[in-house]
């Protein structure tokens, strides 16, 4: 896990940090990962209460996993997209995006499944049989977002750097997919007025038409236990799609 941490609260500024803290209880697992540079960190995991309540007491308020487990950091088990409106672009049109780029999912005959970002957009994950690399994720996804770009380009935009992005399309960013970035993970509550959060969401809500509003710290809870965890077919280990027959 990438710590985002807050020292001054939700209102401040905040800071990345990937290595654990010293000191710190024995009971936190860590995962010793290698980057370029030859530096070895030891990012912690979180995979139970007593650390997840330990990562949010050091001032972490949304929560940003790896795309892989710590026994093969480079092979991840899902690929996403990360649907971020550019300006002039409301939250309509990024529900319009992300049927776009849910029934070419489908027409690939990839299991998808959206969740809302608490923030601004739309995240939309597809669970992977591991074995691609994350290179191999990020490659894949970048094609598939520069089709969508060609499909609708009064819709969508893949470009890459900021300026160049035209007002009014909806970002769908591949490079999220990229070895070592992190988003917001499911269930994260996001240091924003109201405290929204990221939930999962069904293609039916957002047809039917949803805002990030509709879905907050206090009232999250009691739709989980209404709804059930619509995130489960994710972490399954069956109903993976088989990445490599596209590359």
């Amino acid at each position: 896990m990438v710590m985002k941490r807050y020292p001054h609260g939700a209102a401040g500024e905040f800071f990345f940090m990937k290595r654990a803290p010293s000191p710190r209880p024995e009971w936190i697992e860590l995962c010793s990962i290698e980057h370029g540079s030859g530096n070895v960190i030891d990012f912690p995991i979180v995979q139970d209460l007593a650390a997840l309540l330990w990562v949010i007491n050091l001032g972490c308020i949304d929560l940003n996993q790896w795309y892989a487990r710590c026994d093969d950091v480079d092979r991840p088990d899902y690929l996403h997209f990360d649907l971020d409106p550019v300006p002039g672009a409301d939250f309509r049109t990024v529900i319009d995006t992300a049927f776009l780029v849910h029934e070419s999912l489908d027409s690939l005959g990839m299991p998808n499944y959206a969740k809302t970002t608490g923030s601004k957009g739309i995240h939309v994950y597809v669970p992977i049989v591991r074995g691609p690399t994350q290179k191999d994720v990020w490659t894949f996804a970048k094609e598939f977002a520069l089709q969508m770009e060609i499909r609708k380009p009064d819709l969508v935009t893949a470009e890459y750097k900021v300026a160049k992005r035209p007002k009014g399309r909806v970002l769908v960013d591949y490079n999220q997919n990229a070895w070592g970035r992190t988003l917001a993970s499911i269930y994260s509550i996001r240091p924003k007025p109201r405290a929204p959060v990221s939930t999962p969401v069904t293609w039916k809500e957002l047809e039917k038409g949803v805002a990030i509003e509709d879905f907050r710290i206090d009232n999250v809870p009691a739709r989980l236990k209404r709804v059930g965890d619509l995130w489960e077919p994710v972490l399954k280990k069956t109903g993976r799609f088989r990445l490599d027959r596209f590359l």
